[in-house]
């Protein structure tokens, strides 16, 4: 089958989609770490799980996960062990293994198979997971400016950003300064509060980036053979094996994944769609929130028969927390 390829542009018609307020959720990922989430959404409804990238939080998708549960999907959002507000592991193990099972510690907890998004780690992750383990259930996937090859210098461009400023900062006029200097095409917000979502106030007095600083032990950075985290190898001998509906987006402006490497996607996966956003790099989500949105709506709901193929599997585990 030839994979579909669009340069996005968005639907011509104004949607109007209902808002829904998030409902904190706690999932228990491996070796009883805590993991936090938020739940928009009626969890009877189709579950969409979103994964954010390396150094980023759940809240990165809060826009997003609002229209689907106004389009009638449930979203989850997770904060990744060691992000956000869920638990750092005190011995410092942030490794590929302890997130695929992170992963699927938290899908086996779910009633339903979910769709699962994920963004650079939070893709990648997904790819192993399902890729490495056929009876993991996902009922679709989308991989969000990721493939097992990705371009060396935006990869180390990210790492190098996450160990700057690691003795923090005075004010959030100096986090929004940092943040502009690593991705300038994005205008500043003008309203600084929303900043605070990605900072912890130690007792200095100082503003630190939310992540555990271990983190970066496993951030290495990329080479010929790995991206990061994540060996190529490994990656591609997963991607080989999914099966589920799959879509692909990409940044135009992206220096992560090219359109080389989303290609070599496509032939390890030839059944997957591939999507274009203009104007948007390697923060799809948040460079064109709406867009992105909507091509992720007009994927799943253009594919309900599929879906429903892939989501026959349900569990005894017990709804969220």
């Amino acid at each position: 089958m030839t994979s579909s390829y669009t340069l996005y542009t968005g639907s011509s018609g104004q949607k109007d989609w209902s808002t829904s307020s998030a409902v904190p959720t706690l999932f228990v990922g491996a070796n009883d770490l805590m993991l936090q989430a938020s739940q928009y959404g009626e969890i009877t409804a189709p579950i969409v799980l979103l994964l954010h990238g390396g150094g980023q939080t759940r809240h990165a998708w809060a826009d997003t996960a609002r229209t689907l549960a106004g389009a009638g999907y449930c979203a989850i959002t997770l904060d990744a062990r060691g992000h956000g507000e869920s638990d750092w592991c005190a011995h410092g193990d942030y490794s590929t293994e302890s997130l695929v099972a992170d992963l699927n510690a938290v899908i086996h907890s779910l009633p339903t198979a979910p769709i699962i998004v994920g963004a650079s780690m939070g893709g990648l992750t997904s790819m192993l997971a399902l890729g490495e383990n056929a009876s993991l259930p996902c009922s679709a996937l989308v991989l969000v400016d990721v493939a097992p090859r990705l371009e060396q210098q935006g990869v180390r461009r990210i790492i190098e950003f996450m160990r700057r400023h690691q003795d923090g900062f005075d004010s959030l006029e100096q986090v929004r300064d940092a943040i502009a200097a690593y991705n300038p095409q994005r205008p500043p917000p003008s309203d600084l509060s929303g900043l605070r979502k990605n900072l912890r106030q130690r007792d200095d007095g100082r503003l630190y980036w939310h992540w555990d600083p271990a983190f970066l032990d496993h951030a290495r950075l990329p080479t010929e053979t790995n991206n990061g985290m994540f060996e190529q190898v490994r990656l591609e001998r997963a991607a080989r094996k999914l099966s589920m509906p799959l879509l692909l987006i990409r940044g135009y402006q992206s220096d992560v994944l090219s359109d080389q490497g989303a290609r070599e996607l496509l032939d390890l996966a030839p059944h997957a769609h591939y999507v274009v956003l203009k104007q948007a790099g390697h923060m799809v989500a948040g460079d064109r929130n709406t867009i992105f949105t909507e091509a992720v709506l007009d994927f799943l709901q253009g594919s309900n028969a599929a879906l429903r193929r892939h989501a026959s599997s349900t569990f005894d585990h017990g709804a969220l927390t």
